[in-house]
């Protein structure tokens, strides 16, 4: 028989709860509640003939105004460029840029001119397009520069991140090539350049911030760091034990991120000091799909996504310079697979919504483009400093001869505040100054507008600046002004079936509220700036 005194031996020692308690360890992190938002199916682009090439390649390219797809043709190959606002059932007779005699491997447009665009192809050469603003009425076949260089077929082409007319290509030749294309040849027969330490095909190339460093990927699963302007290894990976595949320099982190598989044939990321690639930092097994994972780095978020060839969730990440150095946040889920991926750059995101990243779904089975953009809920709509640093912009740090030369710059840095930088490299139409009689001009209240916007810390405005309609009020009108609905606004073809009239219809419809939204807008402000001169002056007088 147990006693009292026994039962109470047995009873738990509650005075000391933490000897066997448990506290899970919470990161805080602003993008905790990212989440993918598919657009409607009235915002895709449908019936788009998506090349059913098995290359492992995103076959997408997108920038602020169109997005161009690698398709089907008959004796050669070719791609279409739509016009981004184009949404919406595809004309089955939609002209193509058409030109190479083999297929389409990549194509990538430049990121400081967002009308030119490179393609490279089975039949070993590369092309550089210059694509009209109006919409294409028929085939483009004239290209405007043509590199031949490459012995076999070309796979891979990127642009330098920093340095303008400079453009790389990796064949089935072993090879990568760098070509300045600041040169009036149309034909160019020799790079600048030819890097020659690759032992089979280069499967993936990746420049690191300021565009000094290359890293690749080859079939004999290596990583490599190289000096793209001398072509010597600067680092080489010889670990067995991740096959990598493609990779990825993460910003200015000084690490590189690779995927592949492991040795048991699990997809596989794995985490690297670019300055030494003897043994990862870091090793993490996904799956055990046989679909390549493309990876895509956010560097002013630090943001990881993982977008899986064949799969239809795209995962994300947070990556810190601390261990654990990858910590997963959660995935978009999606029951279409896709075969292909575009991804928008930062200055075409639309920063009212809170989106911090937008992908283009490839997905051949319903011949659909679809976009996905990646949101931060945030309740206010005010500008969210916080989740938009500055960023890369259109504009060149360097000149191809610098490049050559040895010079290295970052990129120009711009902000995505709506109208506090242009963020397009096409120059703007002349202002149109409007005169406004309702608008006081008066010295003594432009002194006093200039005194107030100085206490507050910006630009002085004068009300005429304030109240005149511009241009370039926003990046979303500035893109809208030279494009709009798709078309261009002076030679804008008119519409070729009741289907086209009826989508312009509801795009200008469209377009028309919001810019009633922002002539509200402006309007609310101006009365603000009245109150606050009005307050200003009473309260001059008092003292």
């Amino acid at each position: 028989m147990v006693t009292g005194c026994a039962r109470l031996l047995c009873i738990p020692d509650v005075s000391r709860p933490n000897q066997m308690s448990w506290h899970p360890q919470y990161r805080s992190s602003k993008f905790r509640h990212v989440f993918g938002k598919p657009a409607s199916k009235e915002h895709c682009y449908d019936s788009v003939p998506i090349t059913q090439s098995v290359h492992d390649n995103h076959f997408c390219a997108v920038n602020p105004h169109f997005i161009a797809v690698v398709t089907e043709c008959a004796g050669g190959g070719a791609f279409l460029v739509i016009p981004l606002h184009q949404t919406g059932k595809l004309d089955p007779h939609y002209p193509k840029v058409c030109g190479h005699k083999g297929n389409i491997l990549d194509i990538k447009w430049n990121p400081f001119d967002d009308f030119e665009i490179a393609s490279c192809s089975e039949d070993a050469t590369i092309k550089i397009w210059d694509i009209p603003k109006q919409l294409l009425t028929k085939n483009l076949t004239a290209c405007r520069k043509e590199l031949v260089g490459h012995s076999r077929r070309v796979g891979l082409v990127e642009w330098h991140p920093t340095a303008a007319n400079i453009l790389f290509s990796a064949g089935y030749d072993y090879k990568v090539m760098v070509w300045n294309l600041d040169t009036k040849e149309s034909v160019i027969m020799s790079p600048v350049k030819t890097i020659d330490c690759h032992q089979d095909v280069i499967l993936s190339m990746s420049f690191n911030t300021n565009g000094s460093l290359l890293a690749t990927t080859c079939k004999d699963r290596k990583i490599r760091v190289l000096d793209p302007r001398a072509g010597t290894v600067l680092q080489e990976a010889s670990y067995k034990g991740h096959r990598a595949n493609k990779v990825l320099f993460l910003g200015n982190l000084n690490k590189l991120l690779s995927t592949g598989t492991s040795r048991w044939n699990n997809r596989q990321m794995a985490l690297w000091d670019q300055d030494d690639l003897s043994v990862p930092l870091t090793e993490e097994d996904l799956d055990g799909s046989s679909g390549v994972l493309f990876p895509f780095y956010d560097a002013d978020t630090n943001m990881l996504y993982m977008v899986g060839k064949g799969d239809g969730n795209i995962r994300y990440y947070e990556v810190s310079a601390d261990k654990p150095h990858l910590n997963y946040l959660t995935e978009y889920r999606s029951s279409h697979p896709q075969k292909g991926i575009g991804v928008m750059p930062k200055r075409g995101l639309d920063v009212s919504s809170c989106e911090i990243f937008r992908f283009y779904k490839l997905i051949t089975t319903k011949c659909l483009i679809e976009p996905v953009s990646m949101i931060v809920p945030r309740r206010s709509e005010s500008y969210q400093e916080d989740i938009y640093p500055p960023t890369a912009g259109a504009q060149p740090s360097l000149t191809a001869p610098e490049w050559l030369s040895g010079m290295s710059k970052g990129p120009i840095l711009v902000s995505l505040r709506p109208g506090s930088e242009l963020l397009s490299p096409r120059p703007l139409p002349p202002e149109r100054p409007l005169s406004d009689p309702m608008v006081p001009a008066s010295p003594q209240l432009l002194n006093q507008t200039e005194k107030l916007f100085a206490e507050d810390g910006r630009r002085p405005l004068s009300l005429l600046e304030e109240k005149a309609p511009r241009w370039a009020a926003e990046h979303r009108l500035e893109e809208k002004t030279w494009l709009t609905n798709g078309f261009d606004i002076f030679e804008c073809p008119p519409p070729k079936t009741e289907n086209e009239l009826l989508q312009m219809f509801y795009r200008q419809q469209e377009e028309i509220r919001r810019l009633r939204e922002l002539v509200t807008q402006r309007e609310v402000q101006a009365k603000q700036l009245e109150l606050e001169i009005k307050n200003l002056r009473m309260s001059s007088q008092w003292f």
